[in-house]
């Protein structure tokens, strides 16, 4: 058996984020599990050879590199479906949203979140365009969806009309390097990072849906309240700059606290394993979210977590398993700081619920959901 599958986000170098991590984690899985399929990765552009995951993989380059909307349309509906039509595989896996309308070849498609649809002001005009128009589109044309949480099925049915029966649940999972550290390694990263001194943590691209000036203002409420007693707490920022991040640094400019603040960027998978496992606690506040990552991340290092009330967050987080708020509110939020600054036996509590709720998640599994989707697409 000979499937496809779009790997455009197992990018060199890396740096894998999101759809990048799912990507990683769920295929190099689903290639040790079925050694009787050969899968034919489809990179856009020169691929690293770790990703080759076994001896059944086959790479293809197919240009040109698609990080524009003007080329997904030239990659997705000409250098992939001329492709699909050449080689004609039994079926064609994408785990980034996106297909190609012009194939008779089955689909399975993952979709990961709608957020462009309820917030179409938070991407560029080009690429809002290019969602609004194929992706409703690739939904429908696909045999098979996936989506990575129940709250995400249930916003593709009602957004898109799409039959439940059609869509499985996939979720993310932490990977194996979260886990927590000794208090001495915990005092090195803090020495590292946050000159000594305990810190909040938010991991994540810097871009609007992460709603990090509420958090910003949130977290210069949390420091004017709290007075001397949290004058030395700081705020950590990890994640690259993403898109529309201008109101975010106006944000950071109009804070009283600017100087317990800390933009990290990007950091690698060891320093990001660090930071949760020293963090006061991971402070993560989207207003939409297809699954949260750093949600799970955080309760795999023994870090206790606040989270957003909406969307998928109190899915992922699992019942008690994180301190939910309101997060158009920033007072809710700095509420949720301090609780958590102050109260012992509530962090304590998250971090015995978050590690009870992380048995629901295994990269395994999802590889396996799949894996079925795949045969009831080719079955269709």
């Amino acid at each position: 058996m000979h499937i496809a599958v779009n790997t455009r986000f197992l990018l060199p170098g890396g740096h894998l984020e999101g759809i990048g991590r799912f990507s990683y984690e769920t295929l190099s899985r689903l290639v040790a599990q079925h050694p009787e399929v050969t899968f034919h990765f489809l990179f856009d552009r020169a691929y690293d050879p770790r990703y080759l995951f076994g001896p059944n993989v086959v790479p293809h380059v197919l240009y040109p590199p698609a990080r524009h909307p003007f080329l997904f349309v030239a990659w997705f509906e000409g250098a992939v479906a001329l492709w699909l039509k050449q080689h004609r595989p039994m079926a064609f896996l994408s785990l980034d949203g996106f297909t190609t309308l012009n194939t008779t070849v089955p689909r399975a498609t993952v979709l990961h979140d709608l957020a462009f649809e309820h917030f179409p002001l938070d991407v560029g005009l080009l690429q809002r365009k290019y969602y609004l128009f194929f992706s409703p589109r690739f939904a429908r044309a696909s045999q098979q969806l996936v989506a990575v949480s129940e709250a995400t099925k249930a916003d593709i049915v009602k957004t898109y009309g799409i039959v439940p029966a059609k869509i499985s649940i996939a979720y993310n999972a932490p990977a194996e390097f979260f886990h927590p550290q000794p208090e001495a390694a915990q005092q090195e990263t803090r020495h590292r990072f946050s000159k000594g001194q305990p810190y909040f943590l938010f991991v994540g691209a810097l871009q609007p849906r992460k709603n990090l000036s509420n958090l910003l203002r949130a977290f210069d409420s949390f420091k004017a309240a709290g007075g001397a007693a949290v004058a030395d707490v700081q705020l950590l920022i990890v994640g690259r700059k993403a898109w529309k991040a201008g109101p975010i640094f106006d944000a950071y400019q109009q804070m009283r606290h600017q100087s317990t603040v800390q933009f990290t960027g990007r950091v690698v998978d060891t320093e990001l394993a660090a930071l949760y496992a020293a963090a006061r606690a991971a402070v993560y506040v989207p207003y939409f979210e297809g699954f949260g990552i750093p949600i799970v991340e955080a309760q795999a290092s023994g870090c206790p977590v606040l989270t957003s009330n909406l969307s998928s967050m109190p899915e992922v987080a699992g019942a008690s398993g994180a301190l939910l708020v309101d997060p158009y509110d920033a007072e809710n939020i700095a509420a949720g700081l301090t609780r958590l600054w102050h109260e012992e036996a509530l962090r304590q509590q998250l971090v015995m619920h978050g590690y009870e709720n992380l048995s629901r998640f295994s990269w395994a599994r999802s590889a396996e959901v799949l894996w079925s989707a795949v045969l009831k697409a080719i079955e269709e």
